[in-house]
């Protein structure tokens, strides 16, 4: 298949609140290196800023990014400023909170209710924003309760510095509680097709009755997570990749956004040519028989 002729919109669309986007989307923490976080080596400036403009020439306007996504010399946050702003008028920007790391790039201790506030400002002052679109608050491993922690998020929505929530990393129990408090626009779980989750599996399927976007991450790294993308690909999904002409990477996207109009996709690249292969993932149709095949190859969990 052709990666170059294919945009984004050939995914369909999706809302997070009344904001549209379409469903094929962009993540961020690619763009400062070879790998996230210190994992790798430092990205090129020049480059990372054109795949991001390249992301917006293919339709792409949805990008997830936090202001902890960073490297020992680049900022995914700054990237975005630098390469976009002033930012399109469709395009939303989606952020998270909850995680944080020290200026010297180690991981901080888990933020309190009360430290959210400074979260949300620092992503505000990098993207160059008066307002974030949407903020995921992401559970951390302390805390059973996310009541707290969202509440303070939902009150930073009241006074106009966010637009819509969303939570990640999270079961379904803490949706019901954040719902309690305040509007969710989204869940945000890792979820990939050799991931059986029961839990997030389940996720997904409430999100679909409840008209609620489910983002998953790592759906094309797989268990290798933020080192990078994986090459452990089952037969199954080489053998359907054969048979459209496409990447074992792609059809782990296509699956990802079969698993209901509702699942919004968000692989991130800092390759101009994987960012143009992953947006032609979004196009890929596949049959009833290949998905059925793709889901007992994860072991009977496809929704």
């Amino acid at each position: 298949m052709s990666s170059q002729t294919i945009t984004a919109d050939a995914a369909g669309t999706w809302k997070l609140g009344d904001l549209p986007v379409h469903r094929l989307g962009f993540g961020a923490m690619r763009l400062t290196g070879s790998a996230a976080f210190h994992h790798g080596t430092p990205s090129d400036r020049d480059r990372s800023i054109a795949v991001l403009r390249g992301a917006i020439d293919l339709g792409v306007n949805h990008i997830d990014t936090a202001a902890f996504y960073f490297s020992s010399v680049r900022s995914a946050n700054e990237l975005i400023n630098s390469a976009l702003a002033p930012y399109p008028d469709d395009l939303v920007i989606v952020t998270k909170v909850g995680p944080h790391r020290t200026y010297s790039g180690e991981w901080g201790t888990s933020a309190r209710p009360d430290e959210l506030r400074g979260h949300v400002e620092e992503n505000l002052r990098q993207l160059g924003r008066d307002h974030l679109d949407v903020v995921n608050l992401r559970r951390m491993p302390k805390y059973d309760s996310i009541a707290e922690h969202f509440g303070a998020l939902a009150e930073l929505r009241e006074a106009g510095l966010i637009r819509h929530l969303g939570i990640s990393n999270v079961e379904p129990r803490h949706l019901a509680e954040a719902q309690a408090v305040a509007p969710v626009v989204c869940v945000q779980n890792r979820y990939a097709i050799d991931r059986p989750d029961p839990a997030t599996d389940e996720l997904l399927r409430i999100c679909g009755r409840q008209g609620i976007a489910f983002v998953p991450f790592y759906a094309v790294a797989g268990e290798v997570g933020e080192r990078g993308a994986t090459t452990a690909h089952d037969e199954e999904v080489r053998a359907v990749a054969r048979a459209h002409g496409a990447s074992p990477a792609q059809i782990r996207i296509a699956w990802t956004l079969h698993q209901g109009p509702h699942v919004l996709a968000i692989p991130g690249t800092g390759d101009p040519d994987h960012l143009a292969e992953n947006v032609a993932a979004g196009a890929i149709r596949l049959t009833g028989e290949e998905l059925e095949r793709l889901g007992a190859s994860r072991g009977g969990a496809e929704t």
